[in-house]
């Protein structure tokens, strides 16, 4: 049985490569290619001209702000929260793991109408941050909270398979040698989840810039203030400055290249160290998001 299934494999080899291999040219080289020879269609000068644009400068450095925001805050829950339901058994841990998922089956414009109606100025929590000079909705905080919404999941749902594959023998060993549990976390815990821990920080950022549903409805598209890149270039595109939108477009590229390459990365080191990565089934969907 095995003599016979192996040629039939063998035979098969070349066609699977070639069907991935046509994939990947028609739904993500084409693609890339395209918005490349658009944003450098009118020239190289009017590509710089686009990207130099007050209103895009402003919206790269509101995603690059967005991002520093939402980064360290997920990190901290992605951790603490993966640290808890991975090593604790408590009631409510199904819950707690279930509600993990809300932001992959949400809607992002579900939940950025979920922030309006709690923050929006003529609610109470809205109304009190308004006395007090706190705008949420149509501002920074607002798109910040958005992003922390859709991208909380990120790390948390990297850790815990990683954890719970890793079990609990070298922690109770430093434990028992008379380490504390802050030294016991800080020298064997996180040494072990450090590069499943790069990588969801990896898809996080990849999500965070990317983002456009809930970002879109919290942020009231107040142009040259709370627009971010894929914002930006919806309106561009709306506008008819096609040139425009792709020049942006390309930028956003260029980052869904970069965070690639850092995953890439972040594989190569974790398999030349024997350090396994968690897999993770949401980095296409996330690169994707961000380069659309």
């Amino acid at each position: 049985m095995s003599g016979t299934s192996r040629p039939r494999s063998s035979r098969a080899r070349p066609f699977l490569i070639a069907a991935a291999l046509l994939f990947l040219v028609l739904f993500l080289v084409v693609p890339m290619g395209v918005v490349f020879a658009s944003a450098f269609g009118k020239g190289i000068g009017w590509y710089l001209r686009s990207i130099r644009n007050p209103e895009t400068l402003h919206a790269l450095r509101l995603t690059l702000a967005v991002v520093a925001f939402a980064l360290p805050i997920n990190v901290a829950f992605g951790v603490a929260a993966a640290w808890a339901l991975a090593r604790f058994r408590f009631p409510g841990r199904s819950l707690i793991l279930t509600c993990l998922d809300l932001p992959f089956t949400v809607s992002p414009v579900v939940a950025g109408m979920i922030f309006i109606i709690l923050c929006g100025s003529n609610n109470a929590l809205g109304g009190w941050f308004a006395a007090h000079g706190v705008k949420i909705i149509f501002a920074l905080p607002g798109i910040v909270l958005a992003t922390l919404f859709v991208t909380s999941s990120y790390v948390a749902r990297e850790l815990i398979p990683l954890l719970e594959a890793q079990g609990r023998d070298e922690e109770e060993a430093a434990l028992s040698l008379g380490a504390s549990g802050w030294q016991m976390f800080r020298r064997v815990a996180l040494p072990n989840m450090r590069w499943g821990l790069l990588y969801g920080v990896v898809l996080l950022n990849a999500r965070a810039m990317g983002e456009f549903g809930a970002v879109s409805v919290v942020s009231g598209h107040i142009r040259g203030r709370t627009n971010t890149l894929p914002l930006q270039v919806e309106i561009l595109y709306n506008e008819y400055d096609f040139a425009g939108a792709f020049a942006v477009a390309s930028l956003l590229a260029l980052l869904a290249v970069a965070t690639l390459i850092a995953k890439s990365v972040v594989e190569h080191w974790s398999a030349r160290r024997g350090a396994p990565v968690a897999p993770a089934p949401m980095a296409t969907a996330a690169v994707r998001r961000m380069a659309e």
